[in-house]
Parts: C-alpha cells; structure tokens; sequence
C-alpha cells in the first residue's frame, strides 16, 4: 500500500506536488503558505542552474514539507526550536524515509543533528534568505543585500554550509536579470512581488508555475554561458569577495540603526 511519502514524491510536475501539499496542510493543519512557495522556487532555480549532483525532486519536496510544524506567529524561542525536529517525526509517520527526514530536520541547527546532509544546506540557505526579503505584518522585507550580509555575518556566523558562496553568487545574478522583456522589473523583485500582492496560496502556485517559471527560465538560459562563466569558475570563486568590507561595515549598520529605531530586523 502506498504511502503520502510515494504519492508526492512519484508526482514530478512541481505545481501538482505545491497543491498536494497545500491540500495536506488543509486536511492535517500543518504549516504551508505563500512563503513556501517562493522558497521553493529559489531551490528550483538554485539548483537548475548550479548543476548540482543532487536529486531535484527530493529538494524541492523537502523544501515543500520542511517547515510543517513550524509555528504560526509564535515567539516562543522553544516551540521555534523544536519544530523541525518535530516536523521529522511527523513525516516519517507519513512514509518517509529517514535520510529525507533527517534532511527537513536539518532545515535550521537547533536538534544539532550532524554530520548535515548535502540538502539540508540549501533548505536552510533558501528559507533563512526567503524569510529575510519578504515583507512580513511587524516588517517590511530586507533588500537581498542585507539579507545577504546578514546571513553571511549573523545567521551563519562560524557555521560551515557548503554552498554559501555559490548561494551569494546566484542570488546577485538573479539581482541583475531585466525581466523587461515580460515585466517592467528585475527577477528577484518580481518573485517577491507576487509573495507581497497574492494572499491565496493557490493563485501564488499558479502565477509562479504558469507565468514567472518560464519567464525567468528563457531569460537565465540566455545568460547561461555568461553565469557559468561567472558563478562556477574556481578561479573567480576563491578569489572574489562577495562583499567589500565597506558594503559589509555599511550595510550592517544601517541594520544595527533600524534595529535601535524599531526594535525590529
């Protein structure tokens, strides 16, 4: 007898697997919103044109359930730490196996599971960084610089992710990409566009799957000798800071400012 683990993991068409799980989330109430979508299609385009030796549609349906038991709204630093944990146990209720359990797991570094697996690196990069650029009620989102910085400098302070780097890179030539040709706006700004004017989960799957999915792939496939170019030489790599040290001393502060402003970031 099939499991809920073989149902969503045999559907390989990305906007049917998003509505089973929406449609799990109504039936079980577990967490899955808009959110989880934008994060999702940042791990669909991170890895595409990364070339990564990973196996897609495991990422993205982990990407998908990661947060499950994620709380709503909470506070409360406990429920926020145990959650991924919990969530990793509640998948492998449904079928599960535990590689992909451990991966959700690892989706933040509060059950200090280790040694991380490979995926677990990006959901973590995809759903601290999606987190940080949309707006939220108490916020309004940070630009992917910030986001950026604070990721590198705060976030992921002393902790090692294999693809931080290759992560930054990306998302500066995601930066750059003119969606002019379509829409009158760059391609990260319009992700999150759709995030911050859509409310129905449904109505987000279809405007990312139907209308900016395949606008945004024509366009990086154009500059897909240009990104490798880039992005994946080692050279260019290991030698190129992603920030100078003013932009970083600058940019943080700017944040600490807001913080003492606000009280929020």
């Amino acid at each position: 007898m099939n499991t809920f683990a073989d149902y969503i993991l045999e559907e390989r068409n990305l906007a049917a697997k998003m509505e089973i799980a929406y449609y799990l989330s109504k039936k079980e109430d577990i967490f899955f919103d808009k959110t989880v979508i934008l994060k999702t299609e940042l791990a669909r385009l991170f890895l595409k044109y990364n070339k990564l030796e990973l196996d897609e549609n495991l990422v993205l349906t982990a990407c998908l359930l990661c947060n499950c038991k994620k709380p709503k709204n909470s506070r409360n630093i406990e429920e926020v730490k145990l959650y991924a944990k919990q969530g990793a146990e509640y998948l492998q209720r449904l079928g599960f196996d535990k590689k992909f359990c451990k991966i959700c797991e690892e989706v933040n570094r509060y059950s200090e599971s280790s040694p991380r697996e490979k995926e677990s690196d990006i959901l973590e990069l995809v759903d601290q960084f999606g987190g940080m650029i949309l707006n939220r009620q108490e916020r309004i989102g940070l630009k992917s610089d910030e986001a950026l910085v604070l990721l590198i400098h705060r976030n992921l302070k002393n902790k090692y992710n294999r693809y931080i780097e290759s992560f930054s890179n990306f998302i500066n030539v995601l930066e750059e990409i003119d969606m002019g040709e379509f829409v009158e706006t760059k391609a990260l700004k319009q992700l999150t566009k759709i995030f911050n004017q859509t409310d129905d989960v449904v109505q987000v799957i279809k405007r990312v799957i139907n209308i900016y999915e395949p606008n945004i792939d024509k366009l990086m496939q154009k500059r897909f000798k240009q990104i490798e170019k880039d992005m994946f030489e080692e050279g260019i790599r290991s030698n190129r800071p992603l920030f100078t040290e003013e932009t970083t001393r600058k940019i943080m502060n700017d944040i600490e400012k807001r913080k003492l402003e606000t009280g929020i970031v």
